[in-house]
């Protein structure tokens, strides 16, 4: 039996529309049709019009808040938003700020709606596949960082620290700090390419490459060395949907969760 990596938490799918007040119009000046050549080919001109381009405008910038609010209490992965479940309240009172945002835009627009939606699926510690997922995300990000060392990338290199740490909150303390030295390692290499300079023959540092190789190899072997424990399903994903009926999508009043 191996310790799994994962902490207990929630995965989090998150969907903000705005909706109305844009008319698409299509014309078709060549329809499907095939060529001297062989090839199919078709072309067509789209005709967008916005009616009230200052309330759209302010939509996109409420729904960007929204969305922000979300996403700052969560890690995003491969698989969508993850929290862990000491966050759970954090990410109720996020999401009910967000639908505020959005209830609140709704009932002055005239043309303009915002829509948020929010799934949640709670993810077990002992669940097989999420901890085989999840350790797949850590080794391909770590990854990231031993190529944009080799490559002298700095950005590369942030960008995959950055949500390596992320990441990080859903694992296990152990897990998290092999983590953690390896974005540790990462971080100071890229620091010293910076302050070196792009002109400056930079030697790659063998011993941020050998932290991050380590911890790679250790969520590889991990992986391989086989079941967790018996796969247990997640948890009832609930789907809050605007507590009453309206002609477009708006922002949700219903309580968030009831996970427990």
């Amino acid at each position: 039996m191996q310790t799994s990596t994962l902490r207990p938490g929630l995965l989090v799918s998150l969907k903000t529309t705005v909706s109305g007040n844009v008319a698409y119009r299509r014309q078709d000046i060549e329809t499907d049709h095939i060529t001297e050549e062989g090839a199919k080919r078709a072309r067509w001109e789209t005709e967008r019009t916005v009616v009230d381009p200052a309330e759209h405008d302010e939509a996109i910038k409420v729904r960007g808040k929204a969305r922000s609010l979300i996403t700052a209490v969560c890690s995003a992965s491969a698989f969508g938003l993850l929290c862990p479940e000491e966050g759970t309240a954090e990410l109720m009172q996020a999401v009910e700020e967000a639908q505020a945002l959005a209830a609140t835009f709704n009932r002055s627009a005239k043309l303009t709606r915002i829509g948020v939606y929010v799934i949640a699926g709670k993810v077990a510690a002992d669940d097989m596949q999420a901890v085989q997922a999840i350790n797949s995300e850590v080794r391909d990000l770590l990854a990231d960082m031993e190529s944009g060392l080799r490559n002298l990338d700095v950005k590369t290199v942030r960008d995959a620290a950055n949500k390596a740490k992320g990441i990080g909150q859903m694992l296990s303390p152990a897990a998290q700090a092999r983590v953690q030295v390896a974005i540790d390692a990462a971080r100071s290499a890229a620091r010293r390419i910076v302050k070196a300079g792009e002109a400056a023959a930079v030697e790659i540092d063998a011993r941020a490459l050998r932290a991050i190789t380590e911890s790679r190899t250790a969520f590889l072997e991990l992986e391989e060395a086989g079941e967790i424990a018996e796969l247990t399903a997640t948890g009832r994903a609930l789907d809050m949907e605007p507590a009453a009926p309206v002609a477009i999508a708006a922002a949700p009043a219903a309580p968030l969760f009831d996970l427990l």
